[in-house]
């Protein structure tokens, strides 16, 4: 959308009564009073405003002079003219802060790094030299051949260096073929559920489970059916009896999200065995699988698929950073052409040159460096953070450390059922981050606690200080 649809200069009439300059003006005003238009955010110049609209210079200067006679815009010679700063919204009412939210939908765009923010890997620690190396060589190596149309499915030498390191690191024996890079989960779940499935059709979801999932395939028309969760993951068994004939199963089989429990080996077994008698699906959602800190990561469900039942779906959120809007997932090889027709209907890929300086990264032993310092910075840091947390808060709560994972979870020390939702309310009021874990169960009975991530809470005394401000809000 141009700036002439977004603030409504496309439809101008000059049939009607009311001036032209004047109908500018008006559209203008009201673009600025509703907040289209910020303080202190520049306007269309005159000239390359009237050449737009195809109206004479003087109509849509005298349009300016009127909006800068009461006081909305302001003329700054060479620099344009600009909404004045420090105009207020809507006749005077400021425009609301919007506090950091502790539900999925309501996160404010843009927002600084909330202290125990979920969802996010270390920032801090990220090679952004390296990574502004790369992404400069790759810019100034860019060929007219780069310039055209991605691959749909993505571009074959960052399939290759994914393939390579799946093999290495997780045990996923694929070829490039199977890769298909999409620009984040959701649009890989959309994918697979618009490629193998139907509107009805029934999928079981992990109970608790992550709520975006439950979001997508409601969206594409999926029936949901919770199955529970224990301390070997997902109940196979309670899921066949809830719906055996279920199409689809979605599952984090290496940290269970929100629990982050390991999916037993007889359970992965059974799943395998109930997908592959009722040729029906499984996604792995394996979204932060490298990060174990007590023995090595285990290996995908993927790796022990002999019946192609499993779509394996990775992301760089978690391992690099969420800005780039990148995800993959892999298929089985009979699925390959109905995947590749799917991804020219509806598309799912990211920019070329973002893939680019990913393989660059990969290829170039960034990527696998990255990783082990991570699992070890996020090692210390997961001790730190919860010993400072119980220093402070160790009457009132205790944590569960799990063997993997980017967060904790806090629960009543007394096992005493808290308003865990209301809790982390008040702490996401006051600037930090916290979720309920309450919230992430569709049928009862739900457990409670707070979920909160320590990837970005660098040393033990912050972890303290962050205590101290939460334990009023208890």
């Amino acid at each position: 959308m141009n700036q002439t649809q977004r603030y409504g200069l496309s439809s101008l009439d000059p049939q009607a009564s009311m001036p032209l300059y004047q109908q500018i003006y008006l559209r203008l005003r009201n673009a600025i009073t509703d907040g289209l238009i910020s303080p202190g955010q520049r306007i269309p110049a005159a000239r390359a405003l009237a050449k737009e609209l195809g109206l004479a210079r003087g109509t849509i200067e005298t349009a300016y002079s009127l909006l800068a006679s009461e006081g909305y815009v302001q003329a700054r010679g060479q620099a344009g003219t600009v909404v004045m700063p420090g105009l207020a919204h809507l006749g005077g009412t400021p425009l609301p802060a919007e506090p950091v939210s502790a539900s999925f939908t309501a996160m404010p765009q843009h927002q600084a790094v909330a202290p125990f923010q979920m969802g996010l890997p270390a920032l801090d620690a990220f090679p952004r030299k390296i990574w502004a190396r790369l992404a400069a060589r790759c810019a100034r190596s860019t060929q007219i051949q780069d310039m055209v149309y991605p691959p749909f499915a993505g571009v074959t030498i960052l399939r290759e260096a994914i393939a390579g390191y799946l093999r290495v690191s997780r045990g996923i024996d694929c070829v490039p073929q199977q890769v298909f890079i999409t620009s984040g989960y959701r649009i890989t779940i959309d994918l697979v559920s618009r490629t193998l499935l139907m509107a009805g059709d029934k999928a079981w979801v992990e109970d608790p489970g992550y709520e975006p999932t439950k979001d997508v395939l409601r969206s594409v028309g999926m029936s949901l059916v919770p199955v529970p969760v224990d301390h070997d993951g997902i109940c196979v068994e309670q899921g066949k009896q809830c719906a055996a004939d279920a199409r689809l199963a979605v599952v984090t089989p290496a940290h269970q999200s929100p629990l982050s429990v390991s999916l037993s080996l007889a359970r992965r077994v059974a799943l395998l065995d109930w997908a592959a008698q009722n040729d029906a699906w499984i996604i792995e959602d394996d979204y932060d699988g490298e990060y174990r800190y007590l023995g090595r990561p285990l290996p995908a469900l993927k790796s022990l698929d002999g019946e192609g039942r499993v779509i394996y779906s990775g992301t760089f959120s978690k391992v690099m950073f969420p800005g780039l809007r990148l995800a993959y997932c892999v298929v089985p090889q009979g699925l390959v052409t109905r995947f590749e027709q799917a991804v020219q209907i509806h598309g799912s890929g990211a920019p070329a040159l973002v893939q680019a300086i990913v393989t660059a990264f990969m290829k170039e032993g960034h990527f696998s460096r990255h990783i082990q310092r991570m699992r070890r910075l996020y090692a210390e840091r997961r001790e730190v953070v919860a010993a400072g947390l119980m220093d402070v808060l160790g009457d009132r709560l205790r944590v569960e450390l799990q063997p993997g994972g980017m967060h904790l979870i806090l629960r009543s020390r007394d096992d005493v059922a808290m308003d865990d939702v209301a809790i982390a309310h008040r702490i996401c009021a006051q600037g930090m981050f916290a979720h309920g874990l309450s919230a992430w169960y569709l049928k009862p009975p739900a457990t409670h606690g707070l979920l909160m991530s320590f990837t970005n809470v660098a040393s033990r005394e912050a972890a303290r200080q962050l205590g101290e401000r939460i334990l009023p809000l208890l």
